[in-house]
């Protein structure tokens, strides 16, 4: 079955920078809906459009068509005493930029904590990377209606709209738009 707008695919990938630098190879592979649903990367969907079981490609995407260009103004300085305790470094919180409102939200990654102030960064942590995918595609299968109806993948490896998710550790990352 070909890949094409409302099949699930399912792919091997390996993540590295455009010096080959392991960044992540995918434990478990990476499934999402394809056809616009921002289940992955444009470049990927448009990379993999058309193509069959079997198809493997080495793909590179650049900043703009991954996760943007490093912006130095989304990082903050805050007092130590407005962030909870315990605080390591890596520890994530959801937070505005400033002037910003609500709907504009951010993930800000805490990247240095001194005595009375912590480094908080809101930039993607491959933001300004150019990114090397290694793909194998090994799965294509037509999506069920729920699945499109809902913009993105159930069962295995995608989204459960169950009442209790802790039995889906580790698919926080699968099949959630990347903007």
């Amino acid at each position: 079955m070909k890949i094409v707008k409302n099949t699930v695919v399912t792919v091997n990938y390996k993540l590295s920078d455009a010096q080959d630098n392991l960044i992540e190879e995918g434990q478990q592979p990476m499934v999402y809906l394809h056809g616009g649903y921002e289940n992955t990367l444009p470049k990927i969907e448009e990379a993999l459009d058309g193509k069959d079981v079997g198809y493997k490609t080495i793909l590179q995407v650049e900043p703009d068509d991954a996760f943007g260009e490093y912006d130095a103004e989304l990082v903050k300085v805050e007092p130590r005493n407005r962030l909870p305790n315990p605080l390591e470094v890596g520890m994530q919180f959801e937070g505005m930029q400033d002037g910003e409102d609500e709907d504009d939200a951010l993930i800000f990654t805490v990247t240095d904590i001194t005595d009375d102030k912590v480094v908080l960064d809101g930039n993607h942590p491959l933001a300004g990377m150019a990114l090397r995918f290694d793909l194998s595609v090994v799965d294509v299968r037509v999506a069920s209606d729920e699945e499109i109806e809902h913009g993105h993948v159930h069962g295995a490896h995608g989204h459960h709209h169950e009442e209790d998710d802790e039995d889906d550790a580790g698919n926080e990352y699968r099949s959630h738009p990347i903007h």
